[in-house]
């Protein structure tokens, strides 16, 4: 299965394709979809840089599935905005090309793949070129992009190991608690 992971970002944007069969991984190509040729206040145009280059990435390396960074609040509001809006950019290009998409907090992506949410960025560049073999360190953006995929990756494995193990029945009754739904 080969895998795209978006880090999302309203001036860099990184992306990064791995292959996984089964629990090995392996390195694709990963880079950056960078916003500098729009102008700074032009927010339609950095996101269209971003919806074509997410469209092309695709295209070109035809992933099987997609994984994407969710959006954590900032203090500073409206950058949490801006950065959503960027997210947004990415995932249509994703769905617009058919691809399922999946979500991986950054928590979540960096205890696939150091160990613990609290991982600093360069332990994360260390780790994603350990388990992908590569024979320098990735880009910070492209490192975050390579650690999503690689989350992806295990926990679609994960996933399939239990679809095998156990059937998977949808729940046909619910109960309200406090306003949530089991």
């Amino acid at each position: 299965m080969r895998i795209l992971g978006i880090d999302p970002g309203l001036q860099t944007t990184g992306f990064g394709v791995i292959d996984a069969e089964g629990p090995r991984l392996a390195y694709v190509a990963s880079g950056t979809i960078k916003t500098a040729a729009a102008a700074r206040g032009d927010l339609p145009g950095r996101l269209k840089i971003i919806f074509e280059g997410v469209s092309e990435v695709a295209e070109r390396y035809g992933p099987g599935r997609a994984s994407v960074e969710i959006v954590f609040v900032n203090v500073n509001p409206q950058s949490t905005l801006l950065l959503g809006q960027a997210r947004g950019a990415a995932l249509a290009a994703l769905v617009s090309r058919g691809l399922p998409v999946s979500e991986h907090t950054a928590l979540q992506m960096k205890k696939a793949v150091v160990g613990h949410g609290q991982a600093r960025k360069e332990q994360v560049q260390e780790m994603v070129k350990r388990l992908l073999a590569l024979p320098g360190l990735p880009g910070k953006d492209a490192a975050d992009a390579l650690g999503l995929a690689i989350a992806e990756a295990h926990a679609g494995h994960a996933l399939a190991a239990l679809a095998q193990a156990t059937t998977l029945a949808r729940r046909t009754h619910a109960q309200y608690r406090r306003g949530r739904v089991y």
